[in-house]
């Protein structure tokens, strides 16, 4: 195979501090803070504990030959100070040592590629997915609704079922040669990308909102993540990964396009693994939505197993987002033809609806066309219920959950509520609070 040459390489050794010839009263000083470099179009930040990893060039003022040798078309960059205000409180992600040491096969370039492809094949197999998959039984209880089934993506390594398709985007970049890779994200994929990036010894460049104060940014820095703060939308910080991807010949790890395909299989896993333990498909699976690439993998999932004659039926597929602020929760509701995109000076992102929210949803026509198809449904939740709804599941079911994940399962118990649903077997997916 042909080695794709990267478009930005990582730095094989830290800057002294201050770096020689900057200009005195330009550079902070090495505490454990970001470093913001400011971008002729915008500002980004790459960042570490204190030292900034990776590659700069300082070209307004002094000069800086950090990675000099790099290859061309960088942007100069100016440094300035700014306090990321998302410090989060995380334990870390949880490797086995037998993945830890297959990781170490995998970074070492003497290593034949099909070898070091199959070690971190080995890696996925060990340690993403196979998640559990419980019976609610208080939970029964207190909402009435018998047979609800809790598909919990916390037992990923980075907490949440991003792990799925961020290990698979590693894996299909290490197959095509490529050397560095970059995502746009609100806080989860880029913590799961960067994790499986260093597993994969791949340079991570991760682009994330100015607006949004994401608790995962401690962990993006924590595994050398390079990270990018951009002014304006996830949208407008997905369209700019994508053109550093393309302008830098780096892989594209964004949602929508030719990773669609690949996103849905590693999602429709999922459904696998439901099928595994109830050995038939549910009534209903109950899938929070941002992107909806999500739901739409799961249900590709049943989809398959059905063909293949292994189940009887295929579930409904019910949406929950954030209320009026998703445009395939509102391409539902309205019966529109296709998701049209939001105003986005009227979408306004919180602590808790932040992974939910979008005025654009790049995989939302696939998600649109699963809910009717399944003859499901698609409904909006409040910041207020969502959170009750995690303190629900702690106090019932010992689970602690990202509340925004608890979106699916509110849309489904509202449902419930409003008109008592036929004994059957339910299943919500939620998702690790980290």
């Amino acid at each position: 195979m042909e080695k794709r040459e990267s478009g930005f390489k990582p730095c094989l050794r830290e800057p002294a501090f201050p770096p020689k010839n900057f200009p005195a009263g330009q550079f902070a000083q090495a505490t454990k803070t970001a470093f913001i470099f400011v971008l002729p179009d915008g500002p980004s930040a790459l960042a570490g504990d204190g030292l900034v990893r990776g590659f700069y060039r300082v070209s307004t003022a002094g000069s800086m030959n950090h990675n000099k040798d790099r290859e061309p078309g960088l942007h100069d960059h100016s440094i300035v100070r700014d306090q990321l205000l998302d410090g989060a409180n995380s334990d870390g992600f949880a490797m086995s040592r037998e993945a830890l040491d297959l990781s170490t096969l995998v970074r070492d370039l003497s290593i034949p590629l099909p070898e070091r492809i199959e070690a971190f094949e080995d890696i996925i197999n060990l340690e993403i997915g196979d998640t559990s998959f419980t019976r609610a039984r208080n939970l029964e209880r207190e909402t009435g609704l018998r047979q609800l089934f809790l598909k919990f993506e916390g037992g990923n390594p980075s907490g949440t079922q991003k792990d799925r398709i961020a290990f698979a985007q590693c894996l299909d970049a290490l197959r095509r040669g490529y050397e560095s890779i970059t995502v746009a994200t609100c806080g989860n994929y880029g913590a799961a990308l960067a994790l499986a990036a260093r597993m994969a010894g791949l340079e991570c460049r991760i682009f994330i909102p100015e607006a949004y104060h994401t608790e995962r940014v401690k962990d993006m820095m924590e595994e050398d993540a390079q990270l990018v703060r951009w002014p304006g939308t996830y949208e407008e910080a997905v369209r700019k990964s994508q053109a550093e991807a393309k302008r830098l010949d780096i892989y594209d790890a964004n949602p929508g396009g030719a990773n669609t395909s690949l996103q849905l299989a590693a999602y429709a896993e999922i459904a696998n693994e439901i099928y595994d333990y109830l050995r038939d498909a549910p009534k209903i699976v109950a899938v929070p939505v941002s992107n909806g690439t999500l739901l739409a993998g799961i249900h590709r999932g049943f989809r398959t197993l059905y063909k293949r004659g292994k189940t009887s039926r295929i579930p409904l597929m019910v949406a929950g987002s954030s209320f009026q602020k998703n445009p395939i929760v509102r391409a539902f509701q309205l019966n529109l033809p296709h998701c049209e995109d939001l105003d986005p000076e009227k979408i306004r992102e919180t602590k808790v609806n932040e992974p939910l929210i979008n005025w654009h949803a790049f995989d939302g026509e696939d998600a649109l066309w699963s809910v009717r198809e399944s003859k499901g449904w698609a409904d909006g939740v409040t910041d207020t219920v969502l959170v009750q709804t995690a303190r629900l599941l702690r106090e019932k079911e010992g689970l602690s959950v990202l509340p925004a994940s608890g979106a699916g399962l509110v849309a489904l118990l509202k449902a419930h509520s409003t008109q008592a649903l036929e004994g059957d077997r339910y299943v919500a997916i939620l998702t690790g609070r980290r």
